[in-house]
């Protein structure tokens, strides 16, 4: 009988989970308002590279101090695929950074969770009550309200977060349903490599083509070529990279420790962390609107997940 077939299944722990995605989604939102700083300096392929290659000694010694479990390497092709569609969220999300608002960029990005809800009724054959399609409406009306499609504000590189948040679904899934028992830091280190090996590839093809690309002037995040890094740059790379281990294995940890759904619907702080960070490092302020979307979204979530506040805080 395959690996896949075998889940040593571990008991719920609903308050480790909880905590431990809300410490998370805080250190991914300062992530993301950094590379967002950095990024009219930093090309994108250049972050993935030195971040992940600062971050990968780590987690190999504290792979190294304890052995490779059958679960680990019998997963390995669920591992990968996970790994690939977190690194193609992180370029949909940071291929908008440059040229929209953090808080907007965290409000499309952040229907993924009520997609989650979604394919966990598809994919886990979980039941997925009348309630979580109204959950789904109102979360995606509260987009339509800080994207304002019909209005002169509206720009198009506000959908490629949506894009981000359909892989970010998937990818929640995939860690509860087929990578619950492979250890966080095999994740978090194949994450990495993924993102080293993406950037490499990203950053040769650009050199090939690079008399061909006439746009990298006009934005050189996705299209620029390396530069030579100070000692502020490199301060930059360690802290990412820092938070990119603490990240990785904490999302991991997080959608093992408990329910998808649950998880999920605590995903949604980070709509409040990116307008803070949003605030901090770029004096954003988001308009009424907005705030009335942020709101219906995370109050959407609540609906998809069919939890309701006071009960989960029982739980809890």
């Amino acid at each position: 009988q395959s690996l896949t077939m075998i889940r040593n299944e571990q008991a719920d722990n609903i308050p480790l989970g909880v905590t431990v995605i809300i410490g998370t989604v805080l250190m991914m939102a300062l992530a993301d308002a950094i590379i967002k700083f950095v990024s009219n300096e930093l090309p994108l392929w250049q972050v993935f590279v030195i971040r992940s290659s600062l971050a990968l000694p780590v987690l190999l010694l504290l792979l190294c101090r304890s052995r490779l479990s059958k679960f680990d390497v019998g997963l390995a092709r669920w591992v990968a695929l996970r790994s690939l569609m977190l690194t193609l969220m992180y370029i949909a999300i940071y291929a908008a950074a440059p040229v929209v608002a953090l808080s907007v960029i965290a409000a499309a990005l952040y229907t993924g969770p009520l997609l989650t809800t979604l394919f966990s009724g598809l994919i886990n054959r979980e039941r997925v009550p009348l309630v979580a399609w109204l959950g789904v409406m109102c979360g995606f009306i509260g987009v339509m309200l800080i994207i304002k499609p019909t209005t002169d504000e509206f720009r198009p590189a506000i959908l490629i977060p949506m894009i981000a948040a359909i892989l970010d679904a998937l990818v929640a899934i995939i860690t509860r349903s087929k990578c619950q028992n492979v250890r966080p830091v095999v994740l978090a280190t194949a994450l990495n490599i993924c993102l080293v090996g993406v950037g490499l590839v990203a950053t040769g093809m650009l050199a090939m083509a690079g008399h061909l690309i006439s746009d990298h002037i006009h934005y050189p995040f996705l299209l620029g070529s390396w530069i030579e890094m100070g000692q502020r740059e490199w301060a930059t790379m360690a802290i990412l990279a820092v938070l990119i281990i603490l990240i990785g294995i904490g999302l991991a940890k997080a959608y093992q420790s408990a329910p998808s759904a649950i998880i999920a619907t605590f995903d949604y702080s980070y709509l409040l962390f990116a307008a803070l960070w949003g605030f901090v490092f770029f004096r954003e302020v988001p308009e009424a609107l907005s705030v009335i979307g942020m709101v219906m979204i995370a109050g959407a979530g609540f609906l998809a997940t069919g939890i309701k506040p006071l009960r989960l805080a029982g739980k809890i």
